[in-house]
């Protein structure tokens, strides 16, 4: 089993690219999701965050209220903090549970963990490969203000809180820059799960080998 980590920066382009592997024939494990799940009210994440953050960051009907939420976090470093510590460790435990569910219906599976903060905080150490998506500063900041109808002070505060992008290229094993069509970077997509395809069977051989010396040694 191969795992592999899929971030970029806010309004990347990630979604898009997550969908173009998912049809290859990857396994997403999609981190906003599970925070989501993880979140629904009455479950012990939703009962720290009200804690934490307070009952204005609830709808009328009790679930968290995303932007305002965001709204707290993305001005204080401390909060966005304790947000990641009330957050991160239960994302990684039902993350390392779903990879453990996978390889054991398909010891083969290449995992895809779709998540924005690989890189700030720390996570590409566990993976086998690193996936990034970068696009400019200016697309972001448009997309956002499309897709989330966000002035463009709310968007920049955003990318603030986030590595700069080209920090996180830096990490990467692959780059895909959506920065042209959208069409380019989902053929580049395409062409780095062949890559990724070529490195599980790679690894495959080589676990392969390493179980035959050991057999081997043993017998001696």
């Amino acid at each position: 089993m191969l795992i592999v980590g899929l971030t970029g920066g806010v309004a990347s382009g990630k979604t898009a690219i997550s969908q173009v592997l998912r049809e290859e024939g990857a396994y997403i494990i999609d981190a906003d999701q599970i925070a989501r799940e993880l979140v629904q009210p009455h479950r012990p994440a939703w009962s720290e965050l009200i804690r934490a953050f307070g009952k204005e960051i609830l709808q009328g009907d009790g679930s968290i209220h995303r932007k305002k939420l965001a709204d707290k976090v993305f001005v204080d470093s401390k909060k966005r903090e304790l947000l990641n510590q009330i957050l991160h460790p239960r994302i990684k435990e039902e993350m390392d549970r779903r990879i453990k569910e996978i390889g054991q219906k398909d010891p083969e599976a290449i995992v895809v963990i779709d998540a924005a903060l690989i890189a700030e905080l720390g996570d590409q150490r566990d993976l086998d490969k690193l996936i990034v998506v970068a696009s400019t500063q200016t697309q972001q900041i448009e997309r956002l203000k499309g897709r989330d109808r966000m002035s463009p002070e709310e968007a920049l505060r955003i990318l603030s809180s986030q590595m700069p992008v080209e920090e996180k290229v830096k990490l990467a094993d692959y780059v895909i820059r959506n920065e042209g069509s959208i069409e380019e970077a989902k053929k580049r997509a395409k062409e780095v799960f062949k890559e990724l395809r070529k490195v599980a069977l790679q690894s495959k051989k080589e676990a392969k080998r390493l179980a035959i010396r050991e057999g081997k040694g043993k017998k001696i």
